[in-house]
């Protein structure tokens, strides 16, 4: 498709869903907080440095554009996946490693829980018939669990079970868990799952003529209290505050156009409790899911170097985890090239980018390629304060261990 084409279609400036096309067959669909904005993005130039050859051919084959409005931007992080799943488009299916990619389950226990759990872990699960319902893949860990929050305003469920610092009593007490033991409630409850399924099945109107089918009935029956309580839940799905999901960065998908960058950091003590660590970042927003912490095996003394070459090298032994584009490192030119010797080793050409810090632990310098360093300073930054604060915390769980044993 062109860019005079494109004109001639009254997009709307609204958050949604939207299909890029070749006749009938769906070729990729992608969300939006504001569809206009992000189709028109696939039609300006260089699109191809922007966007690489993939989404390029796309375009160049693509002859129709639809879209399907959502009322916020919940909904259509919702839809992306449920769609995606249902028509598995072929410039989608690109993005192959749902091992690592999170899901939301509902399971078969009585009550039924709601959680999240990666990939690798999901057929484990099916396999044990824990689970009842699941959705996803959603590559974006950290939308999904602010989702999920949201939802669990509406619609109060159960998360997967662990030791709660103030106890249940205090959740239910401010509405954030239901009371399951008694057993109107435990209906209730049940229904509550029931619509958490629909509206991850993309069905939220039906959730909502249900809920006002039901407070109509209360409110037959007299039962005001209960009636209050489905016009609230209806008030509040029809109009989502979702303000937090919009401070993301929709306009860039993840399937196809994912750009994992990967930050490594040592932290030790004269040598002691040395850890090295992997922190992950997709482009979009930091993925906490998929950091990793290696316990120092082979350096005894302070040598960072060796440490960091240590490091990458059990990283690189990981096969199943997804390749990164590229990798951020803490130091100068020296460091850079101890990472680059390793990649060598391994075959791979991904661009490393070194940052040199001020006494303050600021950074004062970057070396890498121009263009990525230009593109994604922001992350580069933001990732590599990520890793630091993560080995020092690592590290000091190292010392707390030693210390009492």
């Amino acid at each position: 498709m062109n860019l005079t084409t494109y004109k001639k279609i009254d997009v709307p400036q609204k958050p949604g869903v939207y299909f890029w096309k070749q006749g009938s067959d769906i070729l990729y669909i992608g969300k939006a907080t504001n569809l206009k904005n992000r189709t028109n993005s696939y039609l300006q130039k260089k699109l191809m440095d922007r966007r690489g050859p993939l989404i390029s051919k796309m375009i160049d084959i693509s002859d129709g554009l639809e879209w399907r409005e959502t009322e916020s931007v919940l909904e259509a992080l919702i839809l992306e996946t449920y769609l995606i799943k249902k028509n598995k488009p072929i410039y989608n299916s690109k993005e192959k490693d749902n091992k690592s990619h999170n899901y939301v389950v509902i399971t078969n226990e009585n009550p039924a829980r709601v959680y999240t759990v990666r990939g690798r872990m999901l057929q484990t699960m099916e396999n044990k018939n824990i689970i009842l319902k699941s959705f996803g893949p959603f590559p974006q860990g950290q939308l999904l669990r602010e989702a999920l929050r949201i939802i669990k305003k509406i619609f109060p469920f159960l998360g997967k079970k662990k030791n709660a610092k103030y106890g249940n009593e205090f959740y239910k007490q401010i509405g954030q868990l239901p009371d399951t033991k008694n057993d109107f409630d435990l209906e209730l409850y049940k229904k509550n799952i029931e619509y958490i399924a629909l509206l991850f099945s993309g069905k939220k109107q039906s959730i909502i003529q249900k809920l006002k089918s039901e407070m109509k009935k209360y409110a037959a029956d007299e039962n005001f209290e209960r009636a209050a309580r489905l016009r609230n839940q209806i008030s509040s799905l029809v109009h989502i505050r979702d303000i937090a999901l919009m401070k993301h960065d929709f306009e860039t998908s993840y399937y196809t156009e994912q750009f994992r960058i990967e930050a490594y950091d040592i932290a030790h003590l004269q040598g002691e409790s040395m850890v090295g660590v992997m922190v992950v970042h997709n482009g979009v927003a930091a993925e906490p899911e998929n950091y990793r912490l290696f316990n120092i095996r082979t350096v005894s003394v302070a040598n960072d170097l060796a440490a960091l070459t240590e490091t990458l090298e059990r990283r690189m032994g990981h096969t199943e985890w997804p390749q990164a584009d590229m990798i951020v490192v803490d130091g100068g030119m020296i460091q850079k090239r101890a990472m680059e010797r390793v990649l060598r080793r391994y075959e791979l050409k991904i661009p490393v980018v070194a940052l040199v810090k001020d006494d303050k632990h600021k950074a004062k310098g970057m070396f890498g390629q121009k263009k990525l360093l230009e593109k994604y300073k922001k992350q580069i930054l933001a990732i590599n304060t990520e890793s630091h604060r993560f080995a020092i915390t690592a590290h000091k769980k190292q010392r707390r261990k030693k210390f009492l044993q």
